[in-house]
């Protein structure tokens, strides 16, 4: 049944981000109607009508499928944006959920970072600690070339302008997306962070698990 679930949700999502991808940018214009368009819906009509279908409403999405972003980094939200817009990443999830909003214009990056990032922060997922993964986010890996993560997301994971919070994210999400910057090619922009994210699958998982637990409580 949750197997069952999960899919009957994500064929929703798709069919929903399918009938709202065209109204991203208003009624465009075809050989056979008029010249007339009208307005691009706003980012807040837009994440009520297509974001929220797989972010949550306040961006505290519920699958690890996809990331929350409740209380993210305003400058964080507006470059990955602008990046789906320009299809600059080439993650199998980021092409799969968002190739189409190539559409988005500057003032509803605008309008969607500022609404994400003034929420109130995402909610940490788990209490188990995981001594692990702390060790790498406060110390790092210094033998391997790896900083402490705490050295750019924060001692909290709070993120700070381009740097994304990371403090209460999908550990499964978080796992997912280091593997995906030890591919440079996937997220160009996060080329400089590659060696710092050269971690194993089971260091990754260790830190990943521990920074969901950091941030407010649900």
């Amino acid at each position: 049944m949750e197997a069952f679930g999960m899919k009957s949700f994500f064929n929703r999502s798709h069919l929903a981000l399918a009938l709202c991808l065209a109204a991203l940018m208003g009624c465009t214009r075809t050989s056979e109607e008029p010249s007339q368009t009208t307005s691009p819906m706003s980012g807040i009509v837009m994440n009520d009508q297509v974001c929220a279908q797989c972010h949550g409403q306040t961006g505290e999405s519920f699958s690890p499928l996809f990331p929350k972003l409740a209380g993210q980094q305003k400058e964080y939200l507006k470059l990955q944006l602008a990046d789906f817009k320009d299809h600059a990443r080439s993650d199998k999830t980021g092409t799969q959920y968002m190739w189409g909003f190539n559409h988005l214009t500057q003032t509803q990056i605008a309008e969607l970072a500022d609404y994400f990032s003034s929420q109130s922060p995402m909610k940490a997922d788990a209490d188990t600690p995981d001594a692990r993964g702390e060790l790498i986010f406060r110390q790092g890996l210094p033998e391997a070339g790896i900083a402490q993560c705490s050295s750019c997301h924060g001692a909290d994971g709070q993120g700070d302008g381009p740097i994304p919070r990371l403090a209460g994210q999908h550990a499964a999400y978080m796992s997912r997306q280091i593997k995906v910057l030890q591919q440079t090619e996937l997220r160009p922009r996060d080329a400089l962070m590659k060696q710092h994210h050269s971690l194993s699958d089971a260091d990754a998982e260790s830190v990943a698990h521990y920074m969901a637990t950091l941030g407010a409580k649900k």
